[in-house]
């Protein structure tokens, strides 16, 4: 079925199925190839065929031009290969769903307590775009303290790519970073007419690192993991990185980094203290 509305993600998928059909080789998937093949990857039939459906529906949704089911979408998904983390952001453009609400610019005051509650483990209150709401005083000291920045740099994509010390502070900054910018470009992906992640991504294009991982459109999930910081007060620290969703405030995440050794718990104890 044809359908005027939510082209912006439809034309999203499309590019990203495409940039996926373009990476494979036809030996990838069993099929001959040819010494006289222009075609970068694979063909769009090609792909049709392996998984199950026309080749002109499968044209159209590479261009944006319909809407199609998760039965569908799975079957393209095994086709090009794609990875767990790449299934689940192809899934995520199912038409099935109710959008987004508004997410509250503002943190209730159970959040709140229970942010403060977590010190001396650093925690914060996130919005949907990654934005800062709120945090304690061990995050402020862990990273730095986001009052001191303009509110626009009150954001965790910033702090990664954009404030200096973070290559420093996070031993693995390239798994982390690549990571964390995956997670966003899937999130942004589904509300290409958003202002705000499209201010965010401007501000990390800047970054030559984000810009390339950007452009060959990696995305990616959450995962709980520890993450190992070296502070340059407190130290070698080894946090598990916790996210909970808040069900009274839709959108809103809480970010605790809880310590992972008796070592890091001190240390956070003498860092805030």
């Amino acid at each position: 079925m044809h359908d005027g509305g939510s082209r912006g993600p439809r034309r999203e998928l499309g590019a990203f199925l495409r940039s996926r059909r373009e990476r494979l080789a036809p030996a990838d998937v069993g099929l001959p190839g040819s010494p006289r093949r222009r075609t970068p990857g694979l063909r769009r039939e090609e792909v049709a065929g392996l998984a199950g459906i026309s080749s002109s529906w499968y044209a159209w949704l590479e261009q944006g031009r319909v809407r199609t089911s998760e039965q569908v979408l799975r079957s393209v998904a095994r086709a090009l290969r794609l990875p767990a983390d790449e299934t689940a952001h192809v899934l995520s453009f199912v038409e099935h769903a109710a959008p987004d609400g508004p997410s509250p610019g503002w943190v209730s005051r159970n959040l709140l307590s229970l942010l403060e509650s977590l010190a001396p483990n650093p925690a914060a209150v996130l919005d949907p775009h990654w934005d800062l709401l709120a945090w304690n005083a061990g995050y402020a000291a862990l990273l730095t303290d986001p009052a001191r920045l303009a509110p626009k740099q009150r954001n965790l994509l910033w702090l990664v790519f954009r404030w200096p010390p973070a290559r420093a502070l996070l031993a693995s900054w390239e798994t982390e970073a690549r990571s964390l910018l995956g997670q966003f470009r899937a999130k942004a992906a589904r509300h290409p007419e958003d202002t705000r992640y499209a201010e965010i991504t401007e501000q990390l294009l800047a970054d030559p690192h984000a810009a390339h991982w950007y452009g060959r459109r990696e995305t990616s999930a959450y995962h709980p993991a520890v993450r190992h910081f070296r502070h340059p007060v407190a130290g070698d620290l080894h946090l598990r990185y916790v996210k909970l969703a808040a069900v009274d405030q839709p959108g809103h995440h809480l970010l605790a980094y809880v310590p992972d050794d008796g070592a890091t718990e001190q240390a956070l104890r003498a860092l805030a203290g």
